[in-house]
C-alpha cells in the first residue's frame, strides 16, 4: 500500500512524494510547472526526466545524517532507512522552502506560533538535543529538520533576542547549534571562522555564540529566509549533492561525492550569475583551507533560489577542525581535492595552476584574488580575535586558530605566487 506526502514550497503546493513500499517517487502539481515556479531541484526538472535516485538524494538530503539520524529514528520509533517516515514526522520545516506534510494537513506560512523558551528552557534545549534529535519525539507536534551530522534545530530569535520553537508552520530564523562533544569550544570556533570570512570580504552566515544559564549554544542567521512587510518568509535553496543527486552518505569526493571540478561545473551551468559566483565559490573554498577546515564537502555548499534564478549560497558550516588534532584524531586530509592534492602541507602552485586551468578560471586574476585573501586572512583573525575577546569569550582553542590562520596563509600566498 502506498503512503503520500504533499510537498509545499514557497508557501504553495508543487507536488507530492509517494512511497510504493519499494522506492520514492514524486511528481509536480501541474499548477506548480505552469505558474513558472522553479525545480526543487537541479536533479528534479520540471519536464519530470528524474527517477528514484534522484528523489531519494533529494528529500533523503533533507534528514540528518549517520548517528544523528538514527537517534532520531530511535527517538521517533521508526527505521533509520525509511526517509518517507522520517520525512512524514519532522518535514515541516526543512533547509529551504520546502516542507512535507500528510494530505490535507499543509500548515500556511502567514500564521503559526513561536513556544518561547526562557534561559533555563534554552539550556534544557542544549543539553537534551544530543540525545533528543531535532527535538522531536512521539508525541510532540515539532516538525522540524535539518541535515547535517551535527545537533542542530531550527529556532526563531525574537528583536528582543529570545529564542523559541517555530509551531503549525512558523518559519523558522535561525539554526541553533550545540557543542560538539569531545571538542573544546566548538561554538566559538564556528563563529570565529565565519566572522574571519567576513572580515576579509567574503560573503558568510552570521553566526553569534551566546551562552544560556551556562550552556553554550551557536544562533546562525538562516540565509533562506528573509522578511517581508514584517513577516519571515522561506527562499529555496539545496545543497550541491542534492543539486548533483548524491545521496548524502557519499558526499566525500573520495566516497563518491562532488569534486571541487563538478562543484564549478554545476555553478557554470546553472548559475544566474556565473561571473560572480564562480569567484565566490573559489573564495569559499579559500577560507575553508585557510581556516583548516577539512569538512568541507558537497553538502558544505549550496545553491540559494531567489525570484531571478540560482546563486551560490553564502559561505557556512566553516570550522577550524584540524586544530582538535591534539585532542582528537582528525584528517589531515581536506575533503576536496585541488588539482589532485588534498594534503594541505604538499600543496603547492602547480596544484593551484591545475586546478584553475581544469575549471576554466581566469588564472592570473584568480591567483592575484587568492593572493589578496592570503594577504587580508591573518590581520583580519587577530582583529576579530581582540572583539571575541570583548563581546563573547575566549578559549585557547581559538589562538591555535588564529596562528594557522597565519600559517595557512603563507602557503596559499606562495601557491597564487
Amino acid at each position: 500500500m502506498s503512503r503520500t506526502l504533499e510537498v509545499w514550497c514557497l508557501g504553495r503546493r508543487a507536488g507530492k512524494l509517494v512511497d510504493d513500499g519499494e522506492r520514492l517517487s514524486f511528481a509536480y502539481d501541474s499548477t506548480w510547472v505552469a505558474g513558472d515556479y522553479p525545480p526543487l531541484s537541479q536533479a528534479l526538472p520540471l519536464d519530470g526526466g528524474f527517477g528514484s535516485r534522484q528523489v531519494t538524494a533529494f528529500f533523503g538530503g533533507l534528514l540528518p545524517e549517520g548517528e544523528l539520524r538514527k537517534l532520531l529514528a530511535r527517538e521517533l520509533g521508526v527505521s533509520d532507512r525509511n526517509d518517507f517516515s522520517l520525512l512524514e514526522r519532522v518535514g515541516g520545516d526543512c533547509a529551504g522552502a520546502v516542507s512535507l506534510y500528510l494530505p490535507g494537513l499543509a500548515r500556511s506560512e502567514a500564521g503559526g506560533s513561536v513556544k518561547w523558551l526562557d534561559e533555563a528552557e534554552v539550556a534544557e534545549l542544549v543539553r537534551e538535543l544530543p540525545e533528543r534529535p531535532m527535538y522531536a519525539g512521539p508525541d510532540d507536534d515539532y516538525r522540524l529538520s535539518l541535515a547535517g551530522a551535527q545537533d542542530k534545530l531550527p529556532v526563531v530569535v525574537g528583536d528582543d533576542g529570545r529564542i523559541g520553537l517555530p509551531r503549525d508552520g512558523r518559519p523558522s530564523t535561525h539554526i541553533l547549534k550545540t557543542p560538539i562533544a569531545g571538542l573544546p569550544a566548538t561554538v566559538l570556533n564556528e563563529a570565529f571562522c565565519l566572522r574571519v570570512g567576513a572580515e576579509i570580504g567574503l560573503l558568510c552566515a552570521s553566526a553569534i555564540p551566546r551562552r544560556a544559564a551556562g550552556a553554550e549554544l551557536l544562533l546562525v542567521a538562516r540565509y533562506d529566509r528573509v522578511v517581508r512587510e514584517g513577516e519571515t518568509t522561506r527562499l529555496h535553496q539545496e545543497d550541491f549533492c542534492q543539486a548533483l543527486a548524491i545521496d548524502s552518505a557519499h558526499k566525500y569526493e573520495n566516497e563518491g561525492g562532488p569534486s571541487l571540478l563538478d562543484c564549478v561545473g554545476l555553478l557554470r551551468r546553472v548559475s544566474k550569475t556565473p561571473a560572480r559566483d564562480l569567484p565566490r565559490f573559489l573564495d569559499a573554498w579559500a577560507l575553508s583551507y585557510l581556516a583548516g577546515n577539512h569538512d568541507a564537502h558537497g553538502k558544505n555548499y549550496s545553491l540559494l533560489y531567489d525570484e531571478s534564478g540560482p546563486a551560490l549560497a553564502p559561505a557556512y558550516d566553516i570550522l577550524s577542525t584540524i586544530v582538535y588534532r591534539k585532542v582528537k584524531k582528525m584528517d589531515r586530509k581536506m575533503a576536496m581535492k585541488i588539482g589532485g592534492e588534498n594534503r594541505p602541507g604538499y600543496m603547492h602552485k602547480r596544484h593551484v595552476d591545475r586546478f584553475l586551468e581544469a575549471a576554466r578560471y581566469g588564472p592570473a586574476p584568480s591567483r592575484r584574488r587568492l593572493a589578496a585573501l592570503a594577504a587580508r586572512a591573518p590581520a583580519a583573525a587577530e582583529r576579530v580575535a581582540a572583539e571575541f575577546k570583548a563581546e563573547y569569550w575566549w578559549d585557547p582553542i581559538l589562538d591555535d586558530v588564529v596562528a594557522l590562520f597565519a600559517e595557512r596563509a603563507r602557503r596559499l600566498a606562495q601557491c597564487a605566487a
